[in-house]
């Protein structure tokens, strides 16, 4: 892992790009990518991050960028990229990729684990399902950029032999007849996922971190997962940090409701959310694994939850009544 010297380094030298040589540089984010608040010579704040080395190509940040730049250009509540003096959207600093976005102000959504009863997030679902629904809509009317270089969510990406974000029914923490009943609902999944019709551009990491509250409004970030995908992914990554919260069942009602009202979604469409719920979390049992490789309570965490969505799965079960 780069150490923050090397990080600020990097950043510094990545400045020049931008015309902002000289700024201040604050490291203000450590996840997938750095992230530095410094700025512009106009005086505007930017987000300039440092992209993290072999898991987007430079020309899928680039086309990241440019499928943001549009969708803010269709009025969709999203990120604004920021091109590089020289136009571009990214530039190469010491072998990393480059970018520079606008600063976005206020407070995540939410944080993954807090409650929900009477929080933000559940107050926020039914504005936040319009917003995706927006998102789709603009996509599919043109703001995607062609060709859209950047890797699908389709169901080789999620169910194949080699998952996107790695092999699930594989997490060590898994007991024997855990894993058993994971390859047993991934074979499930797979027959059922051909069931689903919309399929289109998405964000794909819909998670209470990646959604601002700024000036009481919702904006999208982090679009580093964004690419071709099952629309109902979508949703269920906005709801999967809520399993076992006894308020998910509202939540999703009050998604779906927003989503509806700018986006048509069929009740046979709708039925299959669970199963698209059940995927995100096998999806991040996979991912876990190589993120936190040693903190073994977390695996755990991701891998109980599942076993339950499986389970679910496998019973042909929702954790809602109805939508």
């Amino acid at each position: 892992m780069m150490d923050d010297a090397r990080a600020y380094d990097l950043a510094t030298a990545a400045q020049r790009a931008w015309l902002c040589q000289g700024a201040p540089l604050q490291l203000v984010w450590r996840s997938e990518n750095i992230v530095f608040a410094t700025l512009h010579g106009s005086g505007a704040k930017l987000a300039l991050r440092l992209h993290r080395p072999g898991y987007q190509s430079p020309a899928a940040i680039a086309c990241e960028l440019a499928f943001c730049a549009r969708l803010a250009d269709a009025g969709v509540s999203v990120v604004e990229p920021l091109p590089a003096a020289s136009g571009a959207w990214i530039a190469q600093v010491g072998g990393l990729t480059v970018s520079c976005l606008r600063w976005i102000s206020g407070r995540p959504m939410g944080e993954a684990g807090a409650p929900l009863a009477g929080s933000a997030v559940l107050g926020r679902a039914e504005e936040l399902g319009t917003l995706l629904a927006h998102l789709h809509n603009a996509a599919d009317a043109g703001a995607c950029p062609a060709p859209f270089a950047r890797a699908p969510w389709d169901a080789e990406a999620l169910l194949g032999p080699a998952p996107r974000l790695g092999p699930f029914w594989e997490n060590p923490t898994l007991a024997p007849e855990e894993s058993l009943l994971l390859q047993q609902a991934r074979e499930k999944a797979a027959l059922l996922v051909p069931q689903a019709t919309d399929y289109g551009p998405i964000h794909a990491d819909v998670l209470r971190s990646n959604v601002m509250v700024e000036n009481d409004r919702l904006r999208l970030l982090d679009f580093d997962d964004c690419g071709p995908g099952f629309r109902l992914y979508e949703l269920g990554s906005v709801l999967i940090q809520s399993w076992g919260d006894p308020d998910l069942p509202e939540q999703a009602r009050r998604l779906v409701r927003g989503y509806r009202a700018a986006r048509a979604l069929p009740d046979d469409q709708l039925a299959l959310l669970p199963l698209f719920l059940a995927l995100r979390g096998f999806a991040s049992a996979g991912w876990v694994v190589s993120r936190a490789p040693q903190d073994r309570t977390r695996q755990r965490g991701y891998a109980e939850r599942a076993v339950a969505l499986a389970r679910m799965l496998l019973a042909d079960a929702a954790p809602w009544e109805d939508l």
